[in-house]
């Protein structure tokens, strides 16, 4: 059944990479033992907060984290760690004025940022490849005190009408006046990694750096689970080959490993354990020198926080670099191996592997990308996909294990256990796996629509990964016992979109549309998941769904995750048409899958009848008067039913109203190859005309068949809004509100007055947290999903049928160019204009015309609805990477 998407090459030239993932398709291959999987944030987040309350921001802050040894994970700059995160490795920074040795990002936590929480650092993955056999990253240093209190002050003193405080905006990068420290892994074999680091001072005078890699042990013996403790061990000089410092590191499931290090760097060594004592005030600490040992000697000059002999849990080589003269470059060269380092260990093998490995992903992404992309383009797909890549990250979470407490730790707080208590319902939860993040500061945890979007992106790539991942979040110690998907570690039981199977459909096509074992097993677990959706978002069984705010945070009128006062009920036009979509992308998976599993057939025909029994309540449950569908607006809206059985229509005209658009499929000519579906069609057609409401088909076509939500007029006059650049067509693509909200909308909803207004930028609402906005800006993945809809109308309806565009401009174009329209604004995004300047830079530092700043793209959140300013997330690649999945498509739209 086809979408209308151009389907990308089906198979690539074989390059050194893809013979390396043809050797390692799944995550236990040795290729992908090491890779960019350490967090960039552990602290703050739920897996580490042992609160009675929840607030896991202030349970374990930015403050104690140096201090503090993590449970579940770890973090660090531009790390990398094994696939179960026992050994880490990163690079930590001093500039001779920072209160605190430089080992993680900053951040202000959500209830210190003025649109909550919100990273205070400049960084960007430069590049990547998926076996991580090369990874290159970089971080912007400064040379000048880092304004840790100025940043949070101010921001605590801003509205939320005013823009976030950033840390450019200190002054303290002026001139620039930093250090771009970066780092690169090569690998020479699974278990071999180069490492460089690089430091260059761009500003005009001479400055100090001390430069600190380090590596530790995973604290996985302090909590009385598992007392057996990993060695780091300091190799006598007298006992290593040439000019280096090594650093044995043993643990009885890796097996013996040692980190090398090029020149005399003085070797720091101390354990991966709490400094209680700093923390807590108690009088002894677990061990004698605490995970904050290095930053001890570092910065305060405490000799006695630190070894140089006997073993640790963590180490760090300690490179010291004085007045570093402008625009000099001071390096440092690691290699964490199993073998035994030698003459040879930084000899000229050393340095050919970085040679081999990033000319390989250059020969990889010259595969990968279409021949005729312009330069500008090509670099946004490569900053595109490094930044996913560098966004799978190890997570480990046994909520049974989180809920009960350590045996060797003070119990959990009785307020856990609660039914209110956060994940009480999803003990079966237990993951430890490399998994694709939204974003490696904000975001350092999985969300279900996310993932489904990065995989779509990612199957051109790395499509076993791609699978892989979505297979992973709907097996048995992921997906609920009833059938529900993790939405996201603050509340699993959140509901997100529907969208695992679309995502499985494209990745499936994506990868030579060859693999329909991957469908039958994606499908059957869907199966579970549609199940749910039934069951628990269809409370009368009228085919019209409730789902909650589905990740669409402040959109509505208020807060649709709220319950609802006794009696009431919201029938959501988005749960609805998310619902409407879900069938048609499980029927075109069960007619595929049903050619070589024929039980296939007759679920293809469930899905059929589900989807034609929704588009007909859509249109008239109940009453005309209640419908979804307006008939005088031409336009869908959420109904509030009243205890008595009365309704009301929500008329706010949002994306919410636009994502019917989505609920299309053309049938291929196939499926009359299948006898139950093609039957029970016939049957249909002779005995139920009246649930064919959602079912087009005529011999002008062909004979083949459309299903689609919209159908006769309703199609144009729904595009006619779409398209209405006073309304939901920017510059940047399609708005999440209408723009004629400018003018705040007022009704009455139970007796209360309630508005909404639109907001093209920040939220100005405090509904989950603020940091995310559905009041106006543009987001990525739904405008992916109405581009790619609208093709599939378009490739059934043909080039006759037209629309305007923008609405009232006189300009007709085909729904596939209308598509394409879409598409070229959001890959605009990240080109420069005629001003030279990348509209999501906005008004932001990497606007400069600085070439220090103009190479650096963000992928971020969303997108300001009038101008196209990158918003939320400023490293959110996760789903804006979708823009690589856009350039995959002809002369990368």
């Amino acid at each position: 059944m086809t979408s209308g998407r151009p389907q990308p090459r089906t198979s690539a030239p074989p390059t050194a990479e893809h013979t390396r993932l043809a050797e390692s398709p799944s995550s236990a291959d040795p290729w992908r033992l090491w890779g960019p999987y350490l967090s960039g944030r552990q602290w703050g987040t739920v897996r580490e907060d042992y609160s009675a309350d929840g607030d896991a921001w202030s349970y374990l802050p930015f403050e104690q984290a140096h201090a503090r040894a993590y449970r579940w994970g770890e973090d660090g700059l531009g790390g990398i760690c094994d696939r179960f995160g026992f050994l880490n490795f990163s690079v930590a920074l001093w500039n001779g004025r920072d209160p605190v040795l430089k080992e993680r990002l900053y951040g202000l936590t959500n209830g210190q940022g003025n649109h909550g929480e919100d990273v205070k650092e400049y960084w960007w993955p430069l590049d990547g490849t998926p076996t991580h056999s090369f990874l290159r990253w970089l971080y912007r240093y400064p040379q000048a005190e880092y304004p840790y209190a100025r940043l949070r002050e101010e921001n605590a003193r801003r509205g939320r009408d005013q823009r976030e405080f950033e840390l450019a905006d200190t002054g303290v990068l002026d001139g620039n006046r930093f250090f771009d420290v970066v780092v690169e892994y090569a690998k020479a074999a699974p278990d071999d990694l180069c490492i460089r680091i690089d430091a260059t001072n761009h500003g005009p005078d001479p400055a100090d750096l001390h430069l600190v890699p380090q590596i530790w042990y995973r604290n996985t013996w302090s909590w009385g689970l598992d007392d057996r403790t990993p060695e780091l061990e300091p190799l006598d000089p007298g006992d290593v080959v040439g000019d280096m410092r090594a650093v044995v590191c043993r643990h009885e499931f890796l097996g013996r490993y040692t980190l090398s290090a090029q020149g005399r760097p003085e070797v720091l060594v101390c354990d991966n354990e709490s400094n209680d004592r700093l923390l807590f005030g108690t009088a002894t600490n677990p061990a004698r020198r605490t995970k904050d040992g290095i930053n001890q000697r570092i910065v305060h000059g405490d000799t006695d926080a630190v070894a140089t002999e006997g073993t640790g849990t963590k180490a760090g080589f300690w490179y010291r670099f004085d007045a570093v003269p402008p625009g000099a470059t001071v390096s440092v060269r690691l290699r964490l191996s199993t073998a035994e380092p030698d003459e040879n260990t930084f000899g000229a093998g050393f340095h050919a592997v970085f040679g081999d490995r990033a000319a390989e992903a250059d020969e990889f992404y010259g595969a990968v990308l279409p021949a005729g992309l312009t330069d500008d383009r090509r670099a946004v797909a490569r900053r595109a996909y490094a930044g996913l890549l560098w966004g799978k990250q190890l997570y480990r979470y046994d909520v049974h294990r989180w809920l009960q407490g350590d045996p060797a730790q003070p119990p959990p707080p009785d307020q856990r256990r609660q039914p209110s208590g956060r994940n009480t319902s999803w003990e079966h939860l237990s993951l430890a796996d490399v998994i694709s993040m939204p974003d490696e500061w904000e975001y350092p945890w999985f969300a279900s629509w996310d993932l489904a979007f990065h995989c779509v992106a990612l199957s051109h790539v790395d499509p076993a990964f791609a699978k892989e991942q979505l297979l992973l979040l709907a097996r048995e110690w992921a997906m609920h016992p009833d059938g529900q998907l993790p939405a996201y570690e603050w509340a699993f039981g959140d509901v997100n979109p529907p969208v695992h199977a679309w995502a499985a459909w494209h990745v499936y096509q994506a990868d030579g549309a060859w693999d329909t074992d991957f469908l039958v097993r994606i499908g059957t677990k869907m199966l579970l998941n549609f199940a749910w959706w039934v069951n628990r978002k269809d409370a009368d069984g009228s085919n019209l769904f409730e789902g909650g705010f589905l990740g669409m945070d402040n959109i509505g009128l208020f807060n649709r995750s709220a319950p609802l006062p006794a009696g009431f009920r919201l029938e959501q036009s988005d749960a609805t048409s998310w619902m409407a979509f879900f069938c048609l992308q499980m029927l075109r998976i069960c007619v595929e899958a049903a050619h070589r599993v024929p039980a296939f057939d007759e679920l293809a025909t469930k899905f059929l009848e589900h989807f034609l029994s929704i588009a007909h309540a859509m249109r008239s449950f109940g009453s005309q008067d209640v419908a979804l569908w307006d008939e005088e607006d031409g336009f869908f809206y959420d109904v509030l039913v009243h205890p008595d059985g009365g309704s009301q229509r929500l008329r706010v005209r949002s994306m919410v109203g636009l994502l019917p658009l989505l609920a299309v499929a053309v049938l291929p000519e196939r499926t009359a190859e299948l006898p139950d579906f093609s039957s029970r069609l016939a049957w249909l057609r002779r005995r139920r005309p009246e649930l064919l409401d959602g079912l087009v088909t005529d011999a002008e076509h062909g004979g083949r068949v459309m299903l689609s939500l919209l159908l006769g007029d309703a199609l144009p006059r729904l595009l006619a809004r779409m398209f209405d650049e006073q309304e939901f067509l920017s510059v940047a693509g399609i708005r999440s509100l209408s723009a004629a909200y400018s003018t705040p909308y007022t009704t009455e909803v139970d007796g209360r007055s309630m508005t909404i207004d639109y907001e093209p930028g920040e939220s100005r609402s405090g509904l989950f947290g603020g940091n995310s906005n559905w009041r106006g800006p543009v987001w990525f993945p739904v405008n992916v999903l109405l581009a790619d809809a609208l093709r599939a109308h378009g490739n059934y309806l043909g080039d006759d049928f037209r629309v305007e565009v923008p609405t009232g401009s006189g300009n007709r174009v085909t729904l596939a160019e209308a598509a394409d329209l879409i598409d070229q604004r959001l890959v605009s995004l990240f080109l420069p204009g005629p001003d030279g300047r990348r509209p999501s830079d906005g008004h932001r530092i990497e606007s400069s015309p600085d070439p220090l700043w103009a190479a650096h793209p963000t992928f971020s959140e969303y997108f300001d609805g009038d101008t196209g300013e990158g918003l939320g997330a400023t490293h959110q690649t996760g789903w804006t990477a979708l823009v690589a999945d856009l350039l995959q498509g002809p002369d990368g739209r």
